[in-house]
């Protein structure tokens, strides 16, 4: 391996290896003081483990860096995205329904088909249908339960 670190990159990087190596060896007491030190800020009441974690990932944010502003920007998007969800503004499950844009696929007599969620119906080889059951119809040339046929509902359970 090929060091490309200039001297005081190598230093800072040792000693901060050295400093998280140190870590599950101090005492939740040292944790708590250097979490401190650290994040300039009281440590929260989790377990040492938890601890531990957090600080090795400080001493090597703060030796080498933190994320770049591209990871920053995803983590945003991805915190604002699960927000939305939580909050009802993005598509949910519609009782047993799967979310709009999912893709089903069943193999049926050595071939497959897929259908895709819409928000008002299903999508199956070009085409909109009202439900999971025509789709099987049309497949099979017989009445099935959609939701039995594509795997969405358990045949010995019915859930």
């Amino acid at each position: 391996m090929v060091e490309t670190f200039v001297d005081g990159e190598k230093a800072m990087h040792d000693s901060a290896l050295a400093q998280v190596a140190a870590l599950p060896q101090k005492s939740t007491a040292e944790l708590k003081q250097l979490w401190r030190e650290l994040y300039d800020r009281e440590p929260p009441p989790y377990n040492r483990p938890f601890l531990v974690k957090r600080l090795a990932y400080r001493v090597q944010e703060l030796a080498m860096g933190g994320l770049s502003a591209r990871a920053e920007a995803k983590l945003k998007a991805l915190v604002e995205e699960e927000d939305r969800r939580v909050k009802g503004k993005q598509p949910v499950r519609k009782g047993d329904r799967p979310i709009s844009g999912t893709r089903l696929i069943r193999a049926w007599q050595g071939v497959e088909h897929t259908a895709t969620v819409l928000d008002d119906g299903f999508e199956y080889q070009g085409r909109k249908f009202k439900s999971l059951s025509a789709i099987a119809r049309a497949i099979t040339g017989t009445r099935w339960s959609g939701p039995l046929f594509w795997g969405l509902r358990n045949h010995q359970s019915g859930t």
